[in-house]
């Protein structure tokens, strides 16, 4: 037997390493991981490209910096092992994520780093790496430094990260084209990055801000679990140790749609769906990693979407987690799952509760125009029967007519589109709570072809009429109104 050394193929993984699956905003994520870690307080991603011929992108921080070495050493690919302790507050794992996320971005990768009152840049060009079939990089001179884009945007220290040959953010070379398109998948990383690191924005996790800004705007934290509202249900924590270190498990109840006002209930609908968004949302070192999944533990449903659980556990875990590359995601450690196993069970009876409370309190009212009917047969809705307008009516009908009448009915209940509602409030429940606008003069043409149905020997019962009408839309809209009209009937 004997060894021999096979070197990978510098071109072919080179070009194989910008397809291990990140979008755009996953690989900026990456590279802010990394200036969280240096120490950064402000991040700037910034696009220039409309008005030069060369587009490039960069992410500009304010850490610590890295001094030539560090630099060199943070450009090798696997510059770390994964099994080594690291610092508490490194969002970092394998020493691929700066290189793998760039490429999948760019052809050329040049990082500026500033530490000490010294500048060092060195540069990853993949065409250069295809043609020499080499792992060769490039160190900068002063003057190339300060000829790069964006350079000069850096502090006295921190660190620039400059995507230059653009070859898959745009899609297109036409002018409107890209500039439209560019537009629009910065708000897409935006939105991410408003989500992922919601927790340092906010200054929540370790009493840490962070501000991140994007070609000018200032990123707002969005928080999925809507803790600043007062009808959010914080349940009972849950702790579990592994090798002496603590996985925090809090649940959560959303508010019902009901219950938030127009605005925030549009807010939090452009941002993310509140079914598909149900489950665990897991936390390395505060930094949102995978989210919307319940591991297969329960299903998916219209009643648990109010459901949320916070998972935080530390970097000393990711050999637990089994954390990949991207930090997208993450599997729950057995201890975890059977923890999860008794929380979700909890979680999600509150979460149909929330969800189912509204209905059942509606079907204990009295005077519904509607009836609720649930056997071994399933769920059915059929008309009141014995509603006082109906049974009004049908004391000034015909039998014979009442019979049609009876009959119509009959095939209203049968016709009822199920599947198109639950589609429509599935995706905009607040539009059904929206009710149209009445005016007085509807009303009273309603209410007056109504009278008739309740005047005995022609004298009105408006009692009768009140007890009614007044439950029921659009008459319970404008109760007082109804009344008033009523009352001045004659």
């Amino acid at each position: 037997m004997h060894e021999v050394i096979l070197s990978p193929n510098a071109a072919s993984l080179s070009q194989s390493m910008r397809d291990i699956g990140y979008s755009l905003e996953t690989a900026i994520a990456d590279l802010i991981d990394n200036s969280i870690s240096a120490g950064a307080k402000t991040i700037h991603v910034c696009f220039d490209g409309f008005e030069t011929p060369y587009p490039s992108l960069a992410v500009i921080d304010d850490g610590s910096g890295m001094t030539e070495l560090e630099a060199l050493e943070a450009m090798r690919l696997g510059s770390r092992d994964p099994r080594l302790k690291r610092d508490a507050n490194d969002l970092g794992r394998f020493g691929l994520g700066l290189k793998t996320a760039s490429f999948s971005q760019c052809r050329s990768l040049t990082v500026v780093s500033r530490k000490d009152n010294s500048t060092f840049a060195a540069c990853w060009d993949l065409d250069l790496i295809s043609h020499r079939n080499e792992w060769v990089a490039q160190v900068l001179s002063a003057d190339e430094i300060q000829a790069l884009p964006l350079v000069d945007q850096l502090g006295e220290r921190g660190t620039c990260v400059i995507w230059q040959k653009l070859d898959r953010l745009l899609e297109s070379q036409q002018y409107i084209s890209s500039r439209n398109d560019v537009y629009m998948r910065l708000n897409q990383v935006e939105q991410h990055l408003a989500l992922i690191y919601h927790r340092y924005l906010s200054g929540e996790y370790r009493k840490r801000k962070i501000t991140i800004v994007v070609n000018g705007h200032s990123v707002e934290p969005f928080d999925p679990f809507c803790t600043s509202h007062k009808a959010t249900q914080m349940l009972p924590e849950e702790i579990v140790r592994i090798e002496g270190e603590e996985i925090r498990i809090q649940p959560f109840i959303l508010p019902h749609h009901s219950k938030l006002p127009k605005a925030d209930y549009e807010y939090y609908r452009s941002r993310s769906d509140f079914f598909s968004n149900q489950g665990a949302y897991i936390y390395r070192n505060g930094r949102l990693m995978v989210w919307g999944d319940w591991f297969r533990l329960v299903p998916k449903t219209e009643a648990t979407k109010l459901a949320r659980v916070r998972i935080d556990f530390s970097n000393a875990l990711d050999e637990h987690w089994t954390i990949d590359i991207k930090k997208s995601r993450a599997h729950p450690p057995p201890q975890v799952r059977e923890k999860m196993r008794h929380i979700i069970d909890r979680v999600t009876e509150r979460s149909r509760r929330v969800h189912t409370g509204r209905g059942d309190r509606l079907f204990t009212q009295q005077h519904l125009v509607w009836d609720r009917h649930m056997d071994r047969a399933g769920v059915r809705y059929a008309i009141n029967r014995d509603h006082p307008l109906l049974n009004a009516l049908k004391e000034n009908t015909q039998p014979e007519l009442w019979t049609v009448l009876s009959n119509i009915l009959d095939v209203i209940e049968n016709s009822i589109p199920v599947e198109a509602i639950y589609a429509d409030y599935s995706s905009t429940p607040q539009a059904f709570e929206e009710k149209p606008s009445v005016s007085e003069e509807y009303l009273l043409s309603v209410l007056t072809a109504f009278s008739s149905l309740f005047r005995i020997d022609g004298i009105l019962d408006r009692k009768r009429m009140m007890a009614a009408l007044l439950p029921v839309q659009p008459f319970s809209q404008d109760r007082e109104l109804t009344q008033k009209l009523i009352e001045e009937m004659t």
